[in-house]
C-alpha cells in the first residue's frame, strides 16, 4: 500500500498537466450543437418568430422577434466563442439560460427522455403509449415500404422531445462556467497568462 500511494500521486500530478483537455472536449462537443440551433432559427426566422410568439400552439413569449434574435445570436456567437475558448465563462451564462428556457418552455411536458424508449424506467405515459404507434408504423413500412432500406442505417424511433438533451447541455455549460475554457487549450488561458506577465 505504501508504494501505491506515491504512484497514485504521481499519476494525479501528470493528469493535472492535461486538465485542459476535458473543457476543450466539452467545448468542441457543444459548439456545433449551439451553432446549428442558432443557424436553424435564423434560417426559418419567420416560422420561428411565429412559434415563439403564439400562445395557442407555440411558446407565447413576448417580443418574439427580439427573443429569436437573442436566442439565435447567443447560440451562433456562443458556439464560435466555445470553439476558440474565448470568454467561455461569460458566454456559458446566456447559453445556460437558453437551455433552461428550452427545457422548461419547450420540453418539460414531454418528460425526461428525448427519444421514446418504453423499456426505460424514466418512461412516462406518453412514452409508453408511443411504443404501440412505433410498432404500427413499422408494420405499415414492412407492408408498403422498403423496410430494409429505411432501417439500413439504424432503427426507427419516436422522438419524445423531453428535457434530456437540454438538461445535459445545461450541465456541460455549468461545468464550463466553473472550469473555464481549459489550461493550454483556450484563448482565455493564453490571454490571462499574457496579462499576468
Amino acid at each position: 500500500m505504501q508504494t501505491l500511494i506515491p504512484l497514485w500521486q504521481d499519476i494525479i500530478r501528470r493528469l493535472q498537466q492535461a486538465d485542459g483537455i476535458a473543457p476543450l472536449l466539452i467545448r468542441l462537443y457543444l459548439a456545433p450543437i449551439m451553432m446549428q440551433a442558432g443557424w436553424t432559427k435564423f434560417q426559418a426566422f419567420d416560422s420561428t418568430v411565429a412559434w415563439f410568439g403564439n400562445a395557442e400552439w407555440g411558446l407565447g413569449l413576448p417580443f418574439p422577434e427580439v427573443m429569436v434574435v437573442l436566442a439565435a445570436g447567443t447560440e451562433l456567437v456562443g458556439g464560435a466563442l466555445l470553439i476558440a475558448g474565448l470568454a467561455v465563462r461569460l458566454i456559458s451564462i446566456p447559453l445556460m439560460i437558453t437551455m433552461l428556457v428550452a427545457a422548461f418552455a419547450v420540453h418539460w411536458d414531454n418528460g425526461w427522455l428525448a427519444i421514446a424508449d418504453s423499456s426505460s424506467w424514466l418512461a412516462n405515459e406518453r412514452v409508453l403509449e408511443s411504443a404501440e404507434r412505433l410498432e404500427r408504423a413499422k408494420d405499415i413500412l414492412r407492408e408498403h415500404g422498403n423496410y430494409a432500406w429505411l432501417t439500413g442505417r439504424g432503427s426507427l424511433v419516436v422522438l419524445n422531445n423531453g428535457i434530456e438533451f437540454a438538461a445535459t447541455y445545461f450541465v456541460m455549460l455549468l461545468a464550463l462556467l466553473f472550469t473555464g475554457g481549459g489550461r493550454y487549450t483556450s484563448l482565455d488561458y493564453w490571454i490571462a497568462a499574457r496579462l499576468q506577465r
